[in-house]
């Protein structure tokens, strides 16, 4: 044996060390001499097996790349030595990268149970390679999907903890076990059967927003939040200001959920949707026989069915001045009297009302009594109008993706720039029901797309923006004007401090500065 056999022999089981992996050594016909792991034992299998990619490496004379003969996914490199061609493999590291995997993935219906979720196990794509619901049963709905957040967290091999993409309030984790693979798991499960358990103890209310269901930043969502914190904490009457589509309802029920009522009924009553004949009993009930057509044994009214929680009166500027007077009075007595009977019910109960109508206004028109406005408006909030709080629209748009996302099956990751610039510069008439709407309608055409565009959102709004375009300014002036106004709020809110307002708006105190000084922002 020469002295170059005898190096590259000696050499083998340092490099199979180092590379945790075979180490082989053939002669120019890929015939193996000798094969080492990384402990340095020979593998005396594989002596004189033929290995292609090494007399593949001897006839081209230069180093080549391929993959293992003996392992799936494993690597392999082969050099040329005059006669010889010495190989190294990482074999033995996805081996047990494999064997590990193949043992997460048995484990998976153990790792589901204990976490109340679902359990997967994806590639290093971040692609679904294995899934087990929380019952121990394999889920093969999503197989082969990839997931934004797996695939971030084997980007950057480390593990990524966050909200579930498909169950509001739910956490799901997703950790790389290596760079080939890595698993994730949920509470979903657990958290839907907290929200089923709620939905039964209230299902008799049909009250299902709280106030993590309202989402914005902006400074005005953030004072009408505040107050009906402070609501929610008191008895006192509510009255909610404004337009159609803004969330009166949702910040009601909020309300309501967050007081010591939540357990207790929560009665909407729609003052526009109710015929003026039939106000009267649906707000005070009715005995047998009280009029024509009334039922046989009579009818529970809104207050009676709200007693002991809340009376929600949506619309409250279209009840007639007659019956205005008559709730006034049950206001003020703090009792009820059903049509045709001379029993009264005693209430304990809280009445939150909502406008879309300036009532000042009805009140000076003499449409609408200004004792009942004083009765009702005890607490008053002022939900602003969607195109006077643009900076949320980012964040209703995200939370509207995830919803859809739950609904449809999907996995859309968000929205590209041109599309958002778009619907920020709507004007949004009906307001934030508009948006998720608008939402919704791309998810019916956007197919198996995962970034929502311009050519997804609906035609009337793509044309109104370009009409606004071609008759007023620009969209990079109406891009810096909002821009300007953002700058001046967040510098409001947080009381002039530059490093405050740079860090509030995640930028740098230097861009801050810069912006102040392009758009001739007053600092007091």
């Amino acid at each position: 044996m020469d002295k170059i056999t005898e190096m590259l022999l000696d050499a083998l089981p340092i490099v199979a060390r180092v590379t945790a992996g075979y180490a082989t050594l053939t002669n120019k016909n890929g015939e193996r001499i000798k094969t080492v792991d990384s402990s340095g034992k020979e593998i005396d299998g594989l002596k004189g097996v033929c290995f292609d990619l090494a007399r593949e490496t001897a006839e081209k004379k230069h180093a080549v790349y391929g993959m293992s003969q003996l392992e799936a996914g494993a690597e392999t490199w082969c050099i040329p030595f005059g006669d010889y061609v010495i190989c190294c493999s990482n074999v033995e590291r996805v081996r047990y990268s494999n064997t590990l995997r193949n043992s997460l993935i048995e484990a998976l219906p153990f790792i589901a149970r204990v976490a109340g979720g679902e359990a997967v196990v994806f590639d290093e794509e971040g692609k679904r390679m294995a899934s087990v619901n929380s019952n121990g049963e394999e889920s093969t709905e999503f197989l082969g999907e990839i997931s934004k957040h797996a695939s971030e967290a084997m980007k950057k091999q480390k593990p990524i903890i966050g909200e579930s993409n498909y169950v509001s309030g739910a956490s799901a984790v997703r950790i790389p076990i290596d760079r080939y693979f890595g698993f994730g798991f949920n509470n979903e499960d657990q958290v839907r059967k907290s929200q089923k358990l709620l939905k039964e103890m209230k299902k008799y209310q049909n009250v299902r927003y709280n106030f993590s269901d309202i989402m914005g930043n902006s400074i005005e969502m953030k004072r009408a939040k505040e107050i009906a914190y402070i609501a929610a904490q008191s008895n006192s009457n509510v009255l909610i200001f404004g337009e159609t589509g803004t969330g009166k309802e949702m910040f009601s029920q909020s309300i309501h959920n967050a007081s010591s009522r939540f357990n207790k009924p929560f009665v909407p009553i729609n003052c526009a949707a109710i015929p003026q004949n039939l106000m009267e009993s649906n707000f005070f009930g009715y005995e047998e026989g009280s009029f024509t057509g009334a039922k046989k044994g009579g009818s529970v009214g809104a207050f009676e069915q709200a007693n002991g929680g809340t009376l929600f009166l949506d619309e409250i500027s279209e009840m007639h001045l007659e019956l205005q007077s008559k709730i006034l009075r049950v206001l003020q007595e703090r009792e009820v009297t059903r049509i045709g009977s001379t029993k009264t019910v005693k209430l304990d109960i809280r009445v939150i009302s909502a406008s879309n109508k300036d009532l000042d206004k009805l009140i000076k028109e003499g449409s609408f009594r200004q004792d009942l406005y004083y009765r009702l408006n005890v607490l008053d909030i002022h939900i602003p109008s969607l195109r006077h709080i643009k900076e949320d629209i980012p964040t209703l748009i995200q939370n509207s993706i995830q919803q859809m996302n739950r609904t449809f099956g999907k996995f859309v990751e968000g929205i590209d720039e041109s599309a958002l610039n778009v619907l920020i510069n709507y004007n949004w008439p009906g307001n934030v029901r508009e948006l998720m709407n608008c939402i919704e309608k791309t998810f019916n055409i956007i197919g198996n797309e995962r970034i929502i565009k311009v050519e997804h959102l609906p035609r009337n709004i793509r044309d109104k923006i370009s009409n606004d375009d071609a008759n007023g300014s620009g969209l990079d002036e109406m891009l810096q004007g909002y821009e300007k106004e953002i700058i001046e709020k967040a510098l409001k809110l947080n009381c002039g401090i530059k490093s405050k307002t740079a860090d509030y708006l995640k930028i740098s105190t230097t861009t801050l500065w810069r912006k102040i000084n392009q758009y001739n922002i007053g600092i007091d």
